[in-house]
């Protein structure tokens, strides 16, 4: 049973938005906030939105949008972070204040309380300056404040003592409690979550015709940002040496806008590979798989917006999913996999839910000869192959939203207890 505050507010730099939406921060963040929502919690996602959209929205009754910065990024076209010190001052000096007098002091009036969790370096500063205006006003009893670190990016700017004499702190996995306790800083565990819709997420014919239509095989699929962490040239490498043994074998990747992305291609093309890019005309799930099936590319680049559906169906149809990063807080993209019905291949850091040869691949290290054996494993083994594919499911759904939702609530009660 879920006992949660009657009311909860997320504090974010990326959220639903195209403009918002860079990582796992956007996912986490708009499938927290609709996971809360339909548990029945008054749920406000506060982040730097799209400028041209409607300041407020409520896609649903229990949950309401609010795009901050608009009037900042009306001046930054370029998405969440471009001009992030001017957002960063702005979120830190005017959220607060919302929080405090639009959903703190009501809800302390009509006698419930409000969870408040902020994401990450860009809002610690102010949930710092919401726990002092709350002190000022009399209200801090009436919140609880969490803020949860989902990487490293910006430890070395935020202040440690008075984020945690402020709120209490969680993050997604026992690698970045690690992470943390190499800064001295105590944290409680609560793992990211993945909606439930995702097991539904692949009609039968959908995922039938992905089957079909890839015939050159084996087909691997990577989906990351263009970044060195993410281990692309050993993704790359890998690759090469799979098809040195099979000539049909077919890479799909999708990437972002990051200047990596060009030297990743050109050490592919170095190695042989011919790479065509694809830019889908369709958001219909099954033509964007026909569309990708017809690329004659050894790597299809995809350089467009890829429906859920269709990517969960590539994530079923494909002989593995190419998740290997190097340094990965939680390893989002390996659960959808696992819910899905794929394969999927992680690196060891942050992934908690992967058993090496039951429910995942896993590479421990960054060279490409790992991840290529593994590979060539996979294409040999088919019971080994039809083994993890069959487990990956029941992995998947200990981590869906309402189970972690629970695991929150339970936490709460230790960050209740610890508030000054």
């Amino acid at each position: 049973m879920v006992d949660l505050p009657r009311n909860a507010v997320l504090l974010s730099f990326e959220g639903p938005d195209p403009y918002s939406m860079v990582g796992g921060l956007g996912t986490r963040v708009s499938e927290l906030s609709l996971a809360l929502a339909e548990a029945g919690v008054r749920t406000t996602l506060l982040f730097v939105g799209d400028p041209a959209r409607d300041p407020v929205e409520r896609p649903l009754p229990n949950l309401e949008y609010r795009r901050w910065c608009q009037w900042i990024s009306a001046h930054h076209p370029g998405g969440v972070y471009d001009g992030e010190p001017g957002k960063c001052a702005d979120y830190t000096a005017s959220a607060p204040r919302f929080v405090a007098g639009e959903i703190v002091a009501p809800s302390a009036a009509r006698g419930e309380s409000v969870l408040v969790v902020a994401e990450d370096w860009q809002t610690a500063p102010a949930l710092v300056a919401l726990d002092r205006l709350l002190r000022e006003r009399a209200l801090r009893d009436r919140a609880v404040l969490v803020w949860n670190a989902n990487n490293t990016y910006g430890f070395d700017g935020i202040d440690w003592k008075e984020l945690a004499a402020a709120a209490g702190i969680t993050t997604v996995s026992r690698y970045m409690k690690f992470e943390l306790a190499l800064r001295g800083v105590d944290s409680l565990v609560i793992p990211n979550g993945i909606p439930e819709r995702l097991f539904g997420g692949v009609p039968e014919p959908l995922a039938q015709a992905a089957q079909t239509a890839f015939r050159r095989r084996p087909l691997f699929v990577k989906v990351a940002r263009f970044e060195a962490e993410k281990r692309w040239m050993a993704a790359i490498e890998a690759f090469a040496c799979v098809r040195e043994r099979h000539r049909e074998a077919t890479l799909v990747v999708r990437g972002g806008r990051e200047a990596y992305g060009a030297e990743i291609f050109d050490r592919a093309r170095t190695l042989g590979l011919d790479v065509e890019d694809v830019v889908l005309a369709s958001r219909d799930p099954e033509t964007a798989i026909h569309a990708l099936a017809r690329a004659r590319g050894a790597i299809v680049n995809v350089r467009s917006f890829v429906p859920e559906a269709a990517l969960l169906a590539l994530y079923r149809a494909a002989d593995a999913v190419l998740a290997n990063s190097g340094m990965e807080p939680f390893g989002l993209v390996g659960l959808e996999v696992m819910a899905a019905g794929g394969i999927a291949v992680t690196g060891s850091t942050g992934e908690d839910y992967v058993q090496p040869f039951d429910n995942a691949i896993v590479c421990d290290t960054g060279d490409p000869r790992e991840l290529a054996a593994y590979l060539s494993d996979l294409t040999r083994d088919t019971r080994l192959a039809a083994h993890i594919r069959a487990a990956g499911p029941a992995t998947a759904r200990r981590y869906v939203w309402p189970r972690v939702l629970e695991m929150l609530s339970r936490k709460l009660a230790y960050v209740r207890s610890t508030a000054r």
